[in-house]
């Protein structure tokens, strides 16, 4: 029957007893779903983990910049991993640098939220900010 009209037999459910199946111009068929998928890839916005570093002895006006790159960062959706460094014995100081993580969330705060906790990885501390949800 599928041979005299020119189409094909697609099998729609393997798991049902008996078989569903479809006649259908496959090459057709294929092309829509292939399209349907295309514009639903049109449609999504994907995430990206943008990251700043930088040092316990940062100068103020360096450490607004790094935030205002980061608010540009969160307005366009994606994430922020802040990574500072601690050199030599800047380690035994590591509250300095909590102390500068806490700051840097808090000067982001209108525009991101910390996700997960500020922690110490080795000689760096990490923390991620992620926008916050839009109205």
């Amino acid at each position: 029957m599928a041979r005299e009209r020119g189409l094909d037999l697609v099998i729609m459910s393997f798991d049902s007893s008996p078989l569903v199946v479809r006649l259908v111009d496959y090459g057709k068929f294929k092309f829509e779903a292939d399209k349907k998928n295309r514009e639903a890839k049109k449609k999504q916005h994907v995430v990206e983990v943008k990251e700043i570093k930088m040092g316990v002895r940062i100068d103020d006006h360096d450490y607004g910049t790094k935030v205002q790159h980061s608010k540009k960062f969160l307005d366009d959706g994606n994430k922020v991993k802040c990574s500072i460094r601690l050199k030599g014995r800047e380690t035994q100081h590591a509250n300095l640098a909590f102390d500068l993580a806490r700051r840097f969330v808090v000067d982001l705060q209108d525009v991101g939220s910390l996700e997960g906790d500020i922690r110490m990885e080795g000689r760096t501390i990490t923390l991620h900010i992620g926008p916050l949800k839009k109205k």
